[in-house]
């Protein structure tokens, strides 16, 4: 079995956790909409992470909706006392599975109890406010309402932290400066690096960065140039990837996703995955390859 915890560690909250955890969201059905075609393989997927020593998992009760947090609780409910468990709010599902801003503060608060509630629990250990001013990728608007909602919550000891997801820069300077972030969740891979500098700052402020779909949005060219190097390995592209994110800097968290045990046990593999020199040049130069394409 891959020993996970040669990826390092870090800390996301009040808790020290390893940096490879598990992402929730393909446990939901097509589009992350309705119930999985196999339940109970979702199920397994999540107590194979369990039993190979992850100790984080992301999701969120918009997933389905409800569905993946009600198969998280099936699952691992009671939950192993080291295992952190972050969820989202802000946004609900439209009868045609579409994604609709939910960042009211009735809202916002709804969202909470219904992640207590799916999930059976009386307190969330971390809650991403992830905004909504742009659906597809982050856009400028103050969130200052929406964080105080959830700081509302917090002091009534229903949220333990609180971190912040599709956001700018500008946006986590002012959620930092109102209240104790803890996270941030991005898209971010070898070929989208806007957050570089993000990364950078938020590891010397001692804040954990999430990124996600890290082989989303690659051109044909670069994808084929991931390929090439993991074929050199003798590993996946998923597997490469994910470990050119653990290489990139200390406080990055991953949440891979899956509702398959063999490509569960594969992502977790990039644990120990070695990049060696002439490979990591490559791979940082991936990112160029959009402008030459």
């Amino acid at each position: 079995m891959t020993d996970i915890s040669k990826a390092g560690t870090f800390k996301l909250g009040d808790r020290t956790v390893k940096r490879l955890g598990y992402g929730a969201m393909q446990l939901a059905g097509p589009g992350v909409f309705g119930p999985p075609k196999d339940r109970d393989a979702a199920v397994a997927v999540l107590r194979e992470a369990i039993a190979s020593g992850v100790d984080h998992i992301d999701t969120s009760d918009f997933y389905g909706p409800h569905v993946t947090n009600q198969i998280i609780r099936e699952a691992l409910h009671p939950y192993p006392a080291n295992l952190t468990i972050v969820t989202k709010v802000s946004a609900r599902r439209g009868v045609d599975a579409s994604w609709i801003p939910a960042m009211s503060p009735q809202e916002l608060t709804q969202a909470v109890h219904d992640n207590l509630r799916n999930l059976g629990l009386e307190i969330l250990d971390v809650v991403n406010l992830r905004s909504m001013h742009g659906i597809h990728g982050p856009a400028d608007g103050s969130l200052e309402p929406q964080l105080n909602t959830l700081a509302e919550l917090q002091r009534q000891g229903l949220i333990r932290h609180i971190g912040m997801s599709n956001v700018t820069s500008a946006q986590i300077a002012q959620g930092r400066s109102m209240i104790d972030i803890v996270c941030v969740q991005n898209q971010y891979n070898i070929a989208h690096r806007d957050d570089d500098a993000l990364i950078d700052e938020l590891a010397a402020a001692g804040i954990a960065y999430v990124p996600f779909f890290p082989l989303g949005g690659f051109t044909p060219l670069q994808s084929d140039t991931l390929a090439n190097v993991a074929r050199k390995l003798g590993a996946t592209p998923m597997q490469v990837a994910l470990a050119w994110l653990l290489r990139r800097a200390p406080n990055i968290l991953l949440i891979p996703g899956t509702s398959s045990v063999g490509h569960l046990r594969e992502n977790l593999a990039a644990a120990e995955l070695e990049l060696p020199a002439d490979a990591l040049a490559v791979l940082n130069g991936i990112a160029d390859e959009k402008a030459a394409a």
